[in-house]
């Protein structure tokens, strides 16, 4: 089959392609991008007034299968992750029971295999049972498939020996680590951030040194070893500091950054909606420029959701009671786009990077590019494209989110991954 997508913007950070060009696809591959192409046995999408641009990765999503597969499904995940532009997933450990062993990351893999929607990516478990006790076998875990290792939520915390040994290790078995930053003895008990709000509203503030404490010492420990570090969903200007600082010293560190930590600030909990509850929590405007300025300046690398589906009666329960999270997927592009492009932060150049480029190369998943003869992971979207966040259409099991109902600006359009189109097949014409 041959699709041309025509009049598009083709936007390819790695090839440095920013610009009107026609895309032609055969059999799920690049067959060949230039100006003015014609194939009379291709089938036609227009992409005028259109960014077509390599898919997006995701490096930070809980999927929640198995184990509470009444909040999200691998397969609902899949297809609310496509709608949002997104052709790799990585899927964090924290399943029930928790991906630390051969067995549980091929029962993921070939439960994605058979749905042939996304690619998922395992993230394996740091250490066993995320318990932070004793190392899992990372290279058996490299072998089953993970892309990266994580304790997510649980933070490897207690015992930084044991995040030494785990960063030795991993950089012996060549791979990455992501890094949950937080000092649970710190935070304990907190649901909000602590400052004038959580005073307000009485409720028990998590200090931002509960992150940037162990970011630094994550950073150091990176700097000993020589890991590969990743630090995920930063909230503190401090902690963007001193990845900048690490940066600067050749530490082998990168780290990104979710939408919501840059849409929302602390001031959103006044209605109490247990939606905007999300660890780490929402931060303050003065971390809100620190953390666009981040992403101008290159210190951090990457957006990631933290997608985490949570069915609607945990959520309905008294600030104090309701966990800790956010669906993300379906909104993460147009906050880029109405938050960073609108606001000058970054171009729609920079943002495919910080959504496709970047994170694609930190997992080593291979260049998202639009070469010759490479698969064909293409999403087209419409960065002008108004819309209403209508809880009934959205795709993911849960509606855990703070952006139901608000108009939205940014829309995916058609979305291939190789030979696998998962959205918008209908606006393709003869």
């Amino acid at each position: 089959m041959k699709i041309l997508i025509k009049n598009g913007t083709v936007i390819s950070p790695l090839e440095k392609i920013d610009g009107k060009r026609d895309v032609l696809i055969e059999d799920g591959r690049i067959a060949k991008v230039a100006e003015n192409l014609t194939d009379r046995q291709a089938k036609i999408l227009d992409a005028k007034n259109m960014v077509v641009a390599p898919g997006f990765v995701d490096m930070h999503a809980h999927l929640r299968e198995p184990g509470r597969e009444d909040a999200e499904t691998i397969e609902s995940a899949a297809r609310s992750a496509a709608s949002g532009g997104f052709t790799d997933v990585c899927a964090m450990p924290d399943t029930q029971p928790v991906m630390d062993n051969q067995g549980a990351i091929e029962f993921l893999t070939s439960k994605a295999r058979r749905l042939e929607l996304i690619r998922i990516w395992p993230v394996g478990a740091i250490t066993k049972g995320c318990r932070g006790e004793e190392i899992s076998e990372m290279a058996e875990l490299k072998r089953a498939g993970c892309v990266a290792l994580s304790d997510d939520d649980c933070a490897v915390d207690g015992k930084s020996s044991i995040m030494r040994h785990a960063m030795e290790y991993a950089s012996m078995c060549g791979i990455p680590l992501i890094c949950h930053c937080e000092d649970r003895g710190l935070s304990r008990g907190g649901v909000v951030n602590e400052g004038l709000y959580s005073t307000v509203l009485g409720l028990k503030g998590i200090p931002r040194f509960a992150e940037f404490i162990r970011v630094l010492r994550d950073a150091e420990l990176a700097k000993m070893t020589g890991a590969q570090v990743h630090m995920a969903h930063l909230s503190t200007r401090e902690s963007v500091n001193i990845i900048r600082n690490a940066k600067k010293e050749g530490v082998n560190i990168t780290a990104e950054v979710c939408p919501h930590h840059f849409t929302l600030t602390d001031e959103s909990l006044t209605a109490y909606d247990t939606h905007t509850k999300v660890n780490p929590p929402l931060r303050t405007a003065e971390d809100i420029i620190a953390l666009k300025e981040g992403l101008r300046d290159g210190t951090i690398d990457a957006i990631a959701t933290d997608h985490s589906p949570i069915v609607e009666n945990e959520k309905n329960v008294e600030f104090d009671s309701a966990p800790f999270g956010m669906i993300g997927f379906e909104t993460a592009l147009p906050l880029g786009i109405m938050r960073l492009v609108d606001e000058k932060i970054l171009t729609l150049n920079g943002l495919v990077e910080k959504l496709s480029t970047n994170p694609a190369r930190i997992l080593g998943l291979g260049p998202k590019t639009f070469k010759e003869g490479q698969e064909a992971d293409i999403v087209v979207f419409d960065p002008q494209k108004e819309w209403i966040y209508d809880r009934e259409k959205i795709i993911s099991k849960s509606h855990n989110t703070p952006f139901i109902g608000q108009k939205l600006k940014g829309k995916v359009i058609f979305l291939q991954a190789g030979t696998r189109i998962l959205l918008g097949g209908e606006k393709l014409s003869a």
